[in-house]
């Protein structure tokens, strides 16, 4: 899909390419007089190909997170070719900046410079990066409070259930830092972009544009010491889970455990009672009961005696 807006001047300000065809890439190729990047070449991943300078235009490229109702499996590639007079996007996922810039330009009667479009992407993208890492935030502190809070209520009769569920919620921290892993790239690749674009426009972007850019910067910074932080976080979930599954198994084998050496005197006695020789019990009259009273000790005071230590 190919959309262009046009500046005061009627030319194109703005080209935005969304997976498109060839026939769209040449059209945009004559629009812009810039040559189109193919999408293998936006995935490299070599700063030398995602940061650089072509005949006064700077190529840009990156990996950024699509929405997350798209299910993406991992970041896909956008690349900006910007220029005093034309920017150039090329995405294959749709992101919640673009949606905004295309409202706004909608709105107005012609299109602002290609740099201004540039930087409310970039800031759209920032704030789109932010809105994410605070979702991600408050389903980590969801997991951690079920995990922390509500683990200690779980019964032990339902050590099956409790299983599958710290399973599953295994299985939900790991989302979320494959998530977080992603808008790690997303993250560093906006601010190499940011300073890069910073560094090699000076002449031509503006002072007002530098600032947006430094502020863009700073707020890059500290989302990416925030994800930092989110990781550590899931890391220390992650441990917390495994342990408690660890835990869950090591009660399992000590109930084996303790069932396996309560049955060993019973089962002793019973043996004994059970040889072909005549002992005296036999010709007693109580003789019966009294095995029966040696079986049902020997079980009971083993399980007195782990009680009392506190083993069970």
């Amino acid at each position: 899909m190919l959309k262009s807006y046009l500046d005061a001047s009627e030319s194109a300000a703005w080209i935005d390419l969304y997976d498109p065809t060839a026939e769209e890439i040449e059209q945009a190729t004559t629009l812009s007089q810039m040559r189109i990047p193919t999408r293998a070449e936006l995935g490299e991943i070599e700063s030398s190909s995602r940061l650089r300078v072509e005949n006064g235009t700077l190529y840009l490229s990156m990996p950024v997170s699509a929405h997350p109702e798209q299910h993406e499996s991992a970041p896909t590639p956008i690349g900006f070719l910007l220029s005093p007079n034309t920017l150039v996007t090329l995405r294959y996922t749709e992101l919640h900046g673009f949606e905004d810039a295309r409202k706004q330009l909608a709105k107005a009667s012609r299109a602002p410079p290609p740099i201004g479009i540039f930087i409310a992407l970039l800031e759209g993208m920032v704030d789109f990066g932010a809105d994410i890492l605070e979702q991600i935030a408050a389903e980590l502190n969801a997991i951690s409070r079920r995990v922390f809070k509500g683990n200690g209520s779980l019964r032990r009769h339902n050590v099956a259930r409790s299983t599958r569920g710290l399973r599953q919620t295994l299985v939900e921290v790991g989302e979320r830092g494959e998530r977080l892993s992603q808008i790690r790239e997303s993250l560093l690749g906006l601010q190499r972009i940011a300073s890069f674009v910073a560094e090699k426009g000076r002449d031509w972007i503006g002072e007002d544009v530098q600032a947006r850019l430094r502020t863009a910067t700073g707020d890059l910074a500290s989302l990416t010491d925030f994800e930092v932080h989110l990781t550590d976080k899931v890391q220390f979930l992650l441990d917390a889970v495994l342990g408690f599954i660890n835990t869950e198994q090591n009660d399992i084998f000590k109930v084996l455990t303790i069932v396996s050496v309560v049955g060993i005197p019973p089962t002793l006695i019973a043996g004994m009672y059970g040889m072909n020789f005549q002992m005296p019990e036999y010709h007693w009259h109580y003789g019966y009961a009294w095995g029966l009273f040696l079986i049902f000790l020997s079980t009971i005071l083993p399980v007195v005696w782990f009680k009392w230590r506190g083993w069970w």
